[in-house]
C-alpha cells in the first residue's frame, strides 16, 4: 500500500520466473534489489545453466524483488534447492514479496524433483531470519557454519 496526495492505493505486485525470453524485465530496477547493477550478458549465462533459476517481483514494470537459486544434486543425498539471493527494494519490504518468491522458488524446486531447500543469512540479518524462520516447512533450526571463500 501506498500514498499519493493523502489517497491510499495499492500496487499489483506480479511474481515471474526469469528465463531467456523474458530477462529484460530485469533491466527496470529498483534500488537495492540486486548487490551490483545487472548485467545483461551474466544474467543470460545465468539463465541458460541448468539448474539455475531466477523470479522476480514486478510492480509497475519494474523489478522490486528477486530471488535466485540452484539446484545441487548429489550422488549420496536427496537433491536440494539452494536458496542463493533474496533481495526486495527497502521501499517495498515487509509487503510479503519475499515470502512470495519463496513460495515461487519452492514450487520451482519440487517441480525439479528437489526433496529440500537451504538458505542462509548472517546471524544480524533480522528481517531474513524472521523470514525464514516463519516458514511452516523448516524442520531444523538453524546451524551455524563458516564460510570460506577463495579468490579464483
Amino acid at each position: 500500500m501506498k500514498t499519493r496526495l493523502g489517497k491510499i492505493y495499492t500496487i499489483k505486485i506480479e511474481i515471474v520466473r526469469l528465463d531467456a525470453g523474458n530477462d529484460a524485465l530485469v533491466m527496470r530496477v529498483a534500488e537495492d534489489v540486486f548487490d551490483e547493477p545487472v548485467r545483461p550478458d551474466r544474467l543470460a549465462v545465468y539463465l541458460r545453466e541448468p539448474g539455475h533459476f531466477m523470479v522476480v517481483a514486478l510492480a509497475d514494470g519494474v523489478t522490486v524483488g528477486q530471488c535466485a537459486a540452484i539446484i545441487h544434486r548429489h550422488p549420496d543425498k536427496a537433491t536440494e534447492l539452494y536458496i542463493d539471493e533474496v533481495g526486495v527494494s527497502p521501499a517495498f519490504q515487509r509487503q510479503g514479496i519475499a515470502r512470495k518468491m519463496l513460495d515461487a522458488m519452492f514450487a520451482i524446486g519440487r517441480e525439479n524433483g528437489c526433496e529440500e531447500a537451504w538458505v542462509g543469512t548472517e546471524p544480524d540479518n533480522r528481517a531474513a531470519r524472521a523470514l525464514y524462520e516463519s516458514r511452516k516447512e523448516t524442520h531444523e533450526s538453524a546451524e551455524s557454519f563458516l564460510m570460506y571463500v577463495y579468490q579464483l
